[in-house]
């Protein structure tokens, strides 16, 4: 088939990940341009992958290039909009998260995707990683209800806190970085959240007016299941316990651990965010005496992709969608409801009260 010619908006971090993607699958994608408001970037990323067209306009690029797919991985407050004109204009997207800023402008673009037959892929980068569907796998087995306990802080300085300050004009971190550990929860439940409580905390005055860099929300699902996740982002930012991913039920647990101890790249290292090094799985049975009769169970995962391989593999998924005309209707219920999620976590936050979901 003629490959798939794509725009890659955003030449950041994960914009220059899924740019190395498409060329990586130079056989059924092209680059048919990169778009980044500072030459710097663009032209970097363009050097790297063999001089692809860039822009400094998202509107001229695309009528200019006229492509199959607009690939988006700008900040957030820029997400619906570019999603809106690619869809309109016929094009497939690939989304960084989250989808939109609310929730009526996610549904939008989901109904847009529906109404015009086309692909949207949110960047949900855990639902394409071999370890992390293994953690949900496991903790579907433990029984019902479900406790769940995550966060991912991140002690950030320089062109890092830079970033962390830039997606703070739109959006709180657990908004921002809480749309992917909610939605691993809703997968380990699959049930319906009920209720939603927040907290958070104004850790720096370099912020924007009312803006919060640390926040911990607690979601309450229909069958009893509870869960929490905690996110802050700056350079006050401890480097202890930073990364917890654990899920205890009925019949035991199963966490995510660094069988080496601390996480020694630090947790300003992207990689770090995705990779589990092992999963250790306790079950409570016991005998006549009240002791265990199972050892823990360490699932070895140190053969998982990094941060470019997962990439690779959430393109592999678009690609696949496109091709074989995958139903995404669901994938894209999904990406709305976490977006709701943590949304309403966020208002609760800022008023001080639990919100009824």
């Amino acid at each position: 088939m003629t490959p798939l010619r794509v725009l890659v908006v955003g030449c950041g971090n994960m914009g220059a990940s899924h740019a190395r993607a498409y060329h990586k699958l130079s056989s059924d994608f092209r680059l048919c341009g990169l778009v980044a408001r500072t030459p710097a970037s663009r032209d970097k990323l363009s050097a790297e992958l063999g001089g692809v067209a860039t822009f400094a306009d998202f509107a001229a690029a695309y009528a200019a290039t006229k492509p199959d797919v607009v690939s988006i991985n700008t900040y957030p407050d820029t997400h619906a909009a570019i999603a809106k004109v690619a869809l309109q204009g016929g094009s497939h997207v690939f989304c960084e998260k989250p989808l939109a800023e609310t929730v009526e402008e996610a549904q939008q673009i989901a109904d847009l995707a529906h109404q015009h037959r086309r692909k949207v892929v949110v960047g949900y980068i855990l639902r394409v990683h071999p370890a992390w569907q293994k953690f949900i796998a496991v903790a579907q087995t433990l029984g019902k209800p479900l406790v769940m306990r995550m966060n991912l802080n991140q002690q950030s300085r320089g062109k890092d806190w830079q970033t962390h300050k830039a997606l703070m004009d739109s959006m709180s971190p657990i908004v921002d970085c809480g749309v992917h550990y909610v939605d691993v929860m809703c997968q380990m439940t699959r049930s319906k959240p009920v209720r939603v409580s927040a907290i958070q905390a104004r850790l720096s005055n370099e912020l924007k007016p009312g803006m919060y860099n640390y926040g911990m929300l607690q979601v309450t699902f229909a069958d009893g299941s509870v869960g929490w996740y905690e996110a802050g982002w700056g350079p006050m930012m401890s480097e202890v316990a930073y990364f917890v991913k654990d899920v205890v039920g009925p019949k035991g647990c199963v966490s995510i651990v660094d069988k080496q101890g601390e996480r020694k790249a630090g947790s300003a290292d992207v990689d770090s965010h995705t990779k589990t090094n092992s999963l250790r799985v306790h079950w409570q049975d016991r005998d006549a005496h009240d002791q265990f009769v199972k050892a823990d169970e360490w699932l070895d995962t140190n053969d998982e992709p990094d941060h470019d391989g997962l990439c690779l593999r959430e393109q592999q998924y678009l690609l696949k969608a496109i091709r074989e005309d995958i139903d995404l209707r669901d994938h894209l219920a999904d990406a709305v409801n976490s977006l709701r999620i943590v949304l309403a976590a966020d208002r609760a936050a800022r008023e001080g009260r639990t919100i009824d979901l």
